[in-house]
């Protein structure tokens, strides 16, 4: 089988696709306070600026974008039908009831054994 050959460019390396990368403003650079200066790797075609608005707000926009992907992400979901969720919560009922009489009659059992190696002493 022949493989598939690529286009090099014409440097010979390959591209590398741009981030838009936003450096959030560290204590340092505003004077007051500690900070850790983190990038974070912004997904919208404009980068939200902290600027003279504070950092509070800075953090309620991005709080407010990650909940509007969240809403997203959630519209893709495939909730399941009442009957799917009810034969399941049975399923899982019935099975923690069995085990717990399972856990029960074992541990009376070897209560009983023990009580009976104690006493005979």
């Amino acid at each position: 089988m022949g493989r598939l050959q690529r286009k090099k460019t014409s440097s010979g390396v390959k591209k590398k696709k741009k981030k838009v990368e936003t450096k959030l403003p560290t204590s340092h650079e505003k004077g007051t306070g500690t900070g850790s200066g983190k990038k974070i790797v912004v997904q919208s075609k404009k980068p939200i600026a902290i600027g003279d608005r504070g950092k509070i707000l800075g953090y309620l926009d991005l709080s407010i974008q990650f909940l509007r992907e969240v809403k997203i992400e959630l519209k893709k979901v495939t909730w399941p039908s009442r009957k799917q969720t009810m034969g399941s919560s049975t399923v899982v009922i019935i099975l923690v009831l069995l085990i717990s009489l399972f856990l029960f009659f074992i541990d009376s059992g070897l209560a009983g054994i023990i009580r009976l190696v104690l006493h005979s002493n």
